[in-house]
């Protein structure tokens, strides 16, 4: 089974788009949302909910106002400053910023504190008219979409292999943050997807270099293409300098906006869509690469 991955350098480039116009032309596949934060790719692929649940990715800290003595030792210690003291007590006002790394619970003198599972997000098993699809959205303000984003691929591919799928297709997040380590890591290939931007050469280099480090194999499509030939050629000579498959180029086109405003997938929008050929012999490059 293999894993593929779609991911960008930063928001807007139209990864989770063209992750969605690839869905339909993947065989035999397990569609995963990984982009917990800003989950959008049911949006396009319209799934149908077949099981929910929540989702405990860290523990939080519990104190016990009743055996708490005020002593303020566990302020000190805490290195995420997410405790507070509140009428002579030590609480957790902002959960968001507890780490459950459990220096408060050795700190401790009087047993005031333990650690409990705490609710960071939703996953969801559905199907759409393509296949299974998981996907999962952490809880505002949540710190740990790193390992959601793990939790998400390791069902996904239980998915697959109980469904007897032949690979998983990812929409991971933007960025190089450790959400996007978390969805690369052990994929057997990630696209990278860029905009003929200055701030979007910029950011697809440091995906790019991320996805070295972890050795991941990588590839770059370059989506809406003219907006700068300058830029465009300039990551057309990148890649080519450091051996980088480029798949493609998908112009800029006001079909795909409104495909997407109208929330349809862009490569089944239109008959004449401009690269409406392109995608099936995206996918076969893909499994070469891999």
């Amino acid at each position: 089974m293999k894993e593929f991955v779609v991911v960008s350098g930063k928001g807007g480039t139209g990864k989770t788009s063209v992750t969605a116009s690839l869905v339909p032309y993947f065989q035999n596949t397990v569609v995963a949302d990984c982009d917990v934060d800003a989950p959008d790719l049911d949006i396009l692929l319209k799934p149908e909910i077949v099981s929910r649940e929540d989702i405990s990715a860290t523990n939080k800290a519990l104190f016990d106002p009743d055996k708490c003595t005020g002593c303020g030792k566990c302020l000190d210690y805490c290195r995420f400053d997410a405790i507070r003291m509140v009428d002579g007590k030590a609480t957790l006002p902002q959960k968001g910023k507890c780490e459950g790394c459990q220096v408060c619970v050795h700190i401790c003198e009087y047993g005031a504190v333990t650690l409990v599972p705490a609710d960071t997000g939703e996953l969801f098993e559905s199907k759409t008219a393509y296949g299974p699809m998981v996907h999962s959205r952490l809880i505002p303000g949540e710190e740990v979409s790193g390992r959601l984003v793990a939790m998400t691929r390791t069902r996904a591919k239980e998915r697959a292999v109980a469904e007897g799928c032949e690979s998983v297709l990812i929409d991971g997040p933007p960025g190089v943050a450790c959400n996007v380590i978390s969805s690369l890591t052990g994929a057997d290939l990630a696209l990278i997807v860029t905009e003929p931007t200055l701030s979007g050469f910029h950011d697809m280099k440091r995906v790019w270099e991320t996805a070295c480090k972890i050795r991941v194999k990588t590839a770059i499509l370059i989506n809406k293409s003219g907006l700068s030939e300058e830029v465009e050629q300039a990551i057309r000579d990148f890649a080519l300098e450091n051996e980088i498959p480029l798949l493609g180029e998908i112009p800029l086109s006001d079909e795909v906006r409104r495909a997407v405003n109208r929330c349809e997938i862009p490569s089944l929008a239109h008959p004449d869509y401009p690269v409406k050929g392109f995608w099936s012999g995206l996918v076969e490059k893909m499994y070469r690469i891999a």
